[in-house]
């Protein structure tokens, strides 16, 4: 779990809850502390380079998509037919169980559009905060990522497709969560800002040489 910089005590708390399941259970809760708010791209470039596991989830905390669907998502990587699999609100029918406001999905579409357009990526939807991949295969990525902010997710991808791997989109349940900090406005324009500077950084060569991998 990666605190990124609160102030209400998140972090003490999932501290207790890890002293208690160190006895309990076969299981590892490790708290990291960003000190200061670094941001979303920060903090989960911060857990992946930091966990162990050969499979890594990225989940939001508060479970918009319940843990539930993780099945969904880990089977195909496991499986090896693909080497991030990612959550998906637009692909595949109607999973959405509490929409956001309407004024807020009209605002993800269109940023969609606009990430398609600047990127050419093909995903219905990359902000969805539940993916899972092969550490071994996205590592690399997250040591190249330069985006701190919420767009962390459309440079991982974007970073994938150049480097050969296969990403593979699924539909998955979903519950909007009340008591978003995200700033509609202000936050939607910086994404847009990093959106522009993952094609500037690539054209200019900033992400260095990311060869495909070899194949299984």
């Amino acid at each position: 779990m990666v605190d990124d910089g609160s102030a209400d005590g998140t972090a003490a708390l999932v501290e207790r809850a890890a002293a208690t399941l160190a006895d309990a259970a076969p299981l590892t809760l490790r708290v990291l502390r960003n000190g200061v708010n670094r941001g979303k791209g920060y903090s989960v470039k911060h857990g992946v380079l930091l966990a162990e596991g050969t499979y890594v989830l990225v989940s939001d905390a508060d479970f918009s998509t319940p843990i539930e669907e993780l099945p969904r998502l880990l089977e195909p990587v496991a499986a090896g037919a693909c080497d991030m699999a990612i959550g998906s609100r637009g692909a595949g029918g109607p999973l959405v169980e509490v929409h956001q406001p309407f004024w807020r999905e009209g605002m993800g579409r269109i940023f969609n559009r606009i990430v398609r357009l600047l990127t050419g990526l093909p995903y219905s939807d990359t902000q969805c905060g539940f993916k899972v991949m092969r550490r071994d295969a996205v590592v690399r990525l997250f040591r190249t990522a330069r985006i701190d902010r919420f767009a962390w997710d459309v440079e991982i991808l974007y970073l994938a497709a150049r480097a050969g791997l296969v990403v593979r989109e699924i539909p998955v349940l979903w519950r909007n969560a009340p008591g978003s900090k995200v700033d509609p406005v202000r936050d939607s324009l910086n994404m847009l800002r990093d959106v522009a500077r993952i094609r500037w950084r690539d054209r200019r060569g900033r992400y260095g040489r990311l060869k495909p991998e070899a194949s299984r």
